[in-house]
């Protein structure tokens, strides 16, 4: 089993919340900082500062960087809301609507109806996939970019059953167009 150090972050139980977040690898990398944590997670402010780094050509925030802190954000808080479960993120969409020429805020809320709907999912189906939806917004409040993620919740060792093909299936097809 490879070294995962967010693993060995978790299992530390006098590290405070935010500082686990802020030093979950990709977002230390990040500078990313955790303006708040509340209701166990329920409620997270993430800001993403504009740098050098994170810029694109337009000096406005790369896109890249807001899917990279987007991502993690509603299956970690899954996963500490239904522990014992495997959960990933399944998809996730951004809708770039303004120019992200500031610091970034992202702002993450668990509604209730979502949470009630998953608690029911696993009860009975044995699994759920919620999606979210959070935004980040500049300094001067206005949203630039719309979250649209999909999480997968799902028993520890699930395994998702796909059609393998096999290979001879691949230049049938091909001799076939």
């Amino acid at each position: 089993m490879a070294f995962n150090i967010f693993s060995l972050l978790k299992k530390l139980p006098f590290i405070p919340e935010k500082k686990f977040l802020e030093w979950y690898p990709p977002f230390f990398l990040m500078r990313v900082k955790v303006l708040e944590v509340k209701d166990n997670g329920r409620i997270v402010r993430l800001k993403l500062p504009l740098t050098i780094f994170s810029k694109n050509m337009g000096n406005s925030m790369f896109g890249g960087y807001q899917a990279a802190v987007a991502d993690p954000v509603a299956a970690l808080v899954c996963a500490k809301l239904f522990p014992g479960n495997e959960v990933w993120t399944r998809s996730q969409y951004i809708d770039f609507q303004h120019e992200g020429n500031s610091d970034l805020e992202l702002y993450f809320e668990f509604p209730a109806e979502t949470e009630q709907q998953i608690v029911n999912d696993l009860a009975t189906k044995g699994r759920s996939t919620p999606t979210f939806e959070y935004s980040f917004y500049r300094n001067d409040g206005v949203r630039c970019s719309k979250i649209t993620n999909t999480v997968a919740i799902r028993p520890k060792g699930y395994q998702l059953r796909r059609e393998v093909r096999k290979s001879g299936e691949n230049e049938k097809e091909k001799r076939k167009l």
